[in-house]
């Protein structure tokens, strides 16, 4: 028999894996409480245990899908030996599921206008701009770019995809767009890293 916390833990589960689907596809704006409640069958008191309010539970759903897209983006790696073409694929990856209805919607529509820019730097310092900061280190170790330049790469780098991904949401071949932002990305990828070896 599941005990207290074991309950609890599948009830959060239950309302996250609810709001996730429904904030992706009828928006957050778009997502009643009521509507949340109703899916995913708890009392009002259960969610508001768990979670302060929409914007929380919001948070949570949206940590969720960037550990999803942690996961993707990692596995896109694969076993490249070259840290920069290691990055790429992770580039390529992410833009991809820039096409997909959640990251899209969640993600790249609602997440800025919802959590406001300081909450969501905060998630994607956990999350996309950490582990570009780990790709752009081992970078550095071979040699290819300044140790003193990795945090500002980072940076550059996090806001030419992030802008390429906000392209891809808005587009409407969201997969032409994709593809074309993936070249774009490969070859700034490419200058970036030719213009430092060249310092």
């Amino acid at each position: 028999m599941p005990t207290k916390i074991e309950r609890a833990a599948s009830t959060k589960a239950k309302i996250v894996a609810v709001a996730r689907r429904l904030f992706a596809t009828r928006s957050y704006a778009g997502t009643s409480t009521e509507a949340i409640l109703e899916e995913s069958q708890v009392s009002r008191g259960a969610l508001y245990h768990h979670f302060k309010n929409k914007e929380a539970l919001f948070a949570e759903v949206m940590e969720a899908v960037e550990t999803d897209i942690t996961a993707a983006t990692a596995r896109a790696r694969g076993n490249a030996a070259d840290p920069v073409e290691a990055l790429r694929r992770a580039f390529d990856a992410f833009l991809d599921m820039a096409c997909e209805t959640e990251v899209r919607q969640i993600v790249l529509m609602d997440a800025h206008s919802v959590l406001g820019w300081q909450k969501w730097r905060e998630i994607e310092d956990r999350y996309g701009l950490g582990r570009l900061k780990q790709a752009l280190k081992l970078i550095a170790a071979t040699g290819r770019i300044h140790e003193d330049l990795v945090d500002t790469f980072a940076h550059i780098l996090l806001a030419s995809l992030i802008e390429v991904a906000f392209l891809v949401a808005r587009s409407p071949d969201p997969r032409a767009a994709a593809k074309t932002g993936r070249k774009a990305m490969k070859e700034l990828l490419e200058r970036l890293l030719a213009r430092s070896e060249s310092n």
